[in-house]
């Protein structure tokens, strides 16, 4: 996937007055599947059994949505697929991150999916007004991101929105997941997988 887009950070915190934003595209593999893991808010400490599992589901692409914390962490995921990732507010002095990306992901015959990543993307259930204007002018129709740890898939205003919770230190109780997208022609599907249990998850 193409990072060129990325760019240094402007100082201070999240986000920026200018926004920086990165394209890229994700190939579908010959046999016309796609498995792409999504993380978000590992805050330098990722679940101990996070790389086995994720590794298990051997994905094609990872997506990181944000407050990375250490950037070791991008480091270990790489070693188990390709990654795009965006910066989150912790990771506000972190050079060579873009805000938001656009990830085309496509095969032969042309567009499965448009995506935007982002960190924070969401007031409670509903899609922040700027995170849907990107998102419209991106004519990207499913919206990755973090920040809340909460997971959940949702759709607002004609977006459907993907948190895949935090593989990160626990915040009060909330389940520690990933959430995990399968693309093909026929469709998408999307779900969430327990790092305690490894098994799926489901609220």
């Amino acid at each position: 996937m193409s990072t060129s887009g990325r760019t240094r950070q402007g100082r201070g915190g999240y986000p920026p007055a200018r926004l920086t934003h990165a394209r890229g595209t994700i190939e579908v593999p010959p046999g016309g599947a796609l498995t792409v893991v999504m993380v978000a808010d590992t805050h330098g400490q990722p679940h101990p059994k996070s790389a086995v599992l994720i590794a298990a589901l051997r994905p094609d692409h990872i997506l990181h949505a944000g407050d990375i914390g250490d950037l070791s962490v991008l480091d270990g995921l790489a070693k188990l697929a390709p990654v795009s990732a965006v910066r989150g507010n912790i990771d506000g002095r972190t050079p060579g991150l873009p805000d938001a990306m656009t990830v085309d992901v496509r095969d032969a015959q042309g567009s499965l999916v448009t995506l935007l990543l982002v960190h924070i993307a969401v007031n409670g259930p509903r899609l922040r007004a700027d995170v849907a204007r990107l998102a419209a002018r991106e004519k990207a129709s499913l919206v990755v991101c973090g920040h809340s740890h909460v997971p959940f898939v949702g759709t607002d205003k004609g977006f459907t929105i993907v948190n895949p919770g935090s593989i990160g230190p626990r915040r009060f109780q909330l389940p520690i997941l990933f959430g995990v997208m399968n693309v093909r022609r026929e469709g998408i599907t999307i779900h969430h997988v327990s790092c305690e249990t490894g098994e799926r998850w489901t609220p």
